[in-house]
């Protein structure tokens, strides 16, 4: 009984209503084209003096195809999303059930039954009932359809392309037509220029050819939006003018959120498209690593993190999170941002032991405490000071920070049996122009050179052993979106009107993002042996000058200027990841290099390192600059006071 009410309740609930009005609507279809059909190949005068057994004869039809209606779900769906799928279930159910009509005709035939009973009509008047049944019922859907999407526009209904022909731009097209209300009105699709044998029309809209003429199309249909299919991304990257035309001629660039994973099939549960950032614009390739081997790795291991507070830091422990290492150990000084730092361990990453510390990479007993406690198995070193006019004024930081900072964690490393070391160094540190390039140069120098002694068995633990750790630098250049960057802060100045500053019309820069740099960090990290200086492939660099006029056009801003304010103390007009004297190898990663370095021997490399700390403590900059020059003889000043020890 209760089986009974449960149907009952949902058949004549109000939520059920759309599909009562459907089966009324086709149940009053098949009747009337049923009688229209009977009374055209009968007649009138026959049809008046049968009307009993030949309504009879169309219940018992109408009874039959409401059962095979059901069965295949024919008024089930809702209607306004009706799509082929549902056009050829109406077609199948009809089909079926003119064949058993036609079956009770031919027994009731067959057993004599008497026509004044019933009369089902003939097997040629079921064939039209059957074929003018489903193209009403066919007409009903689409008309239905049509009328829904014509009331779900609205005023804040924008007209938009897609850009891509294949499943990609598809996906996206059923997506945005089942919105509710109608935020973008499809109006064509874009093929890439990549493209052969480009349909006419798809969908039922036309497809433009990627050419010269497709800004004045757009410009005539009052297209205002091109939303960019998955599959697309990156050749539209590669397209600068024709990216710079779209935005200079006020159309809108829409793609998916970068860290959404698009299957190829659906965009159910991906995040709302959104407008691009010059972020999402900058030529890359996708960079892919082999995220087995390094869960391998990191998996049920001790792993610290200096740095862990800052762009790449953070990013790195988020990262070595997904691997569920058996403790992570993040240490910072910055006490705000590692705050920030533990209340997101604590909700996105419960299950994992993980220690937040504040303290100074240079506090040499706090971090003897550390390893003592933890003994990681692998450290990512990603704490310095980075700024380089920062630097330029206060050298004796830079070495005190980044160079003995970083000595104070490799000892500890080699002294409590770190399987490895992995030191996050720049493309500023190859043939240096200021103090900060010429600190992490150093800091490169000391970690490969202890390296080298490990491996001749001159260097020991704590317990007597020979030591174990292998280091490894990596190098790269500017990462998108990190603090204190330039994307930042020309964001800033444009919201405020201008004027957006840039050092040098000339000056150009190679750009990766945080999480894409990290992955590069982890992979090399696996794949080092140790003593190994990697180099990342940054891609096409990037013309500062236009990533400022192309984030101005993005921002809809008007009349912002650019203004020139001249290389700052020991800026590049470009950067380098490699030095005239060096060399790279490939590794088994496209994007991974490892470069071919003059090596130093491991006294020599820790007797600079300790004068050079000692004289850090007279604060007198020139001498420790002097000192960091004759350590690094490629060191020459730009745009710096120390330029004239150059001469």
């Amino acid at each position: 009984m209760s089986i009974l009410n449960k149907i009952s309740r949902w058949y004549f609930s109000k939520a059920s209503l759309p599909y009562w009005c459907v089966l009324a609507l086709d149940s009053l279809i098949l009747i009337v084209t049923a009688f229209a059909i009977d009374l055209f190949f009968e007649g009138a005068h026959y049809f008046a003096h049968n009307t009993v057994p030949i309504v009879l004869g169309i219940l018992v039809m109408l009874v039959v195809f409401v059962v095979m209606w059901r069965l295949l779900r024919t008024y089930c769906g809702i209607i306004r999303f009706s799509s082929f799928v549902d056009l050829e279930r109406v077609a199948f159910a009809n089909v079926l059930a003119s064949l058993i009509v036609c079956l009770i005709a031919f027994a009731l035939d067959r057993f004599n039954v008497p026509a004044s009973y019933i009369m089902m009509p003939s097997y040629l008047c079921i064939l039209f009932i059957f074929v003018a049944t489903t193209l009403l019922m066919w007409m009903e859907r689409v008309l239905v359809k049509t009328l829904y999407d014509v009331f779900r526009r609205n005023s804040d209904t924008q007209k938009a392309f897609i850009y891509g022909i294949r499943d990609g731009g598809v996906a996206i097209a059923k997506d945005i037509r089942s919105q509710n209300p109608l935020v973008y009105e499809l109006k064509g699709f874009v093929a890439p220029d990549t493209e052969d044998n480009i349909p006419d029309l798809l969908l039922g809209v036309k497809v433009y050819k990627d050419d010269a003429d497709l800004l004045a199309i757009m410009e005539q249909l009052g297209i205002k939006y091109m939303i960019v299919s998955p599959l697309q991304v990156e050749h539209i990257r590669e397209k600068a003018d024709f990216v710079d035309s779209l935005i200079k001629n006020g159309i809108h660039i829409l793609m998916q959120p970068e860290a959404e994973e698009w299957d190829g099939k659906s965009l159910e549960g991906q995040s709302q498209l959104k407008e691009v950032d010059i972020e999402d614009l900058l030529p890359r390739e996708k960079i892919e690593v082999d995220l087995e081997a390094i869960g391998n790795q990191l998996r049920d291991k001790v792993v610290l993190i200096t740095g862990g507070a800052g762009s790449i830091g953070s990013e790195m422990v988020h990262q070595v999170a997904k691997f569920h290492p058996r403790n992570l150990v993040i240490v910072d000084q910055a006490e705000t941002p590692m705050h920030t730092q533990r209340l997101h361990m604590a909700k996105h990453y419960a299950y994992l032991d993980c220690e937040t510390i504040v303290s100074s990479i240079c506090n040499q007993t706090k971090m003897e405490t550390i390893f003592k406690q933890y003994r990681p198995d692998y450290v990512f070193h990603a704490a310095a000071y980075k700024h380089v006019p920062m630097m330029e004024d206060n050298p004796s930081e830079a070495v005190q920070n980044n160079i003995y900072g970083t000595r104070v964690i490799a000892d500890l490393a080699v002294k409590y049996g770190t399987k490895k070391f992995v030191m996050i160094s720049t493309d500023k540190a190859v043939n240096p122009t200021n103090v900060m390039g010429c600190s992490k140069r150093i800091c490169e120098i000391y970690c490969q050179s202890l390296n080298r002694a490990i491996e001749k068995g001159e260097i020991f633990m704590e317990n007597g052993e020979p030591a174990v750790t292998q280091f490894i630098t990596t190098r790269f250049g500017n990462v998108l979106g990190s603090n204190g960057s330039v994307i930042p802060l020309f964001k800033k100045q444009i919201k405020q009107g201008g004027p957006v500053t840039v050092t040098h019309p000339d000056i150009i820069r190679f750009f990766m993002l945080i999480p894409e740099a990290c992955r590069l960090v982890l992979e090399a990290g696996t794949m080092g042996k140790g003593g190994e200086i990697f180099v990342f492939d940054m891609g096409k660099p990037v013309r500062i000058v236009d990533l400022a006029k192309r984030m101005i056009n993005l921002s809809g801003a008007k009349n912002v200027k650019i203004e020139f304010t001249g290389l700052r103390d020991g800026e590049k007009l470009y950067e380098e990841v490699l030095s005239e004297n060096e060399n790279t190898k490939p590794t088994s990663h496209p994007k991974i290099m490892v470069a071919s370095v003059r090596e130093y021997d491991y006294a020599l490399a820790k007797k600079n390192e300790e004068e050079l700390l000692k004289l850090s403590y007279s604060y007198d900059d020139m001498a420790i600059v002097a000192k960091m020059k004759e350590i690094v003889p490629e060191y020459r000043s730009q745009h710096s006071k120390y330029e004239r020890l150059d001469k």
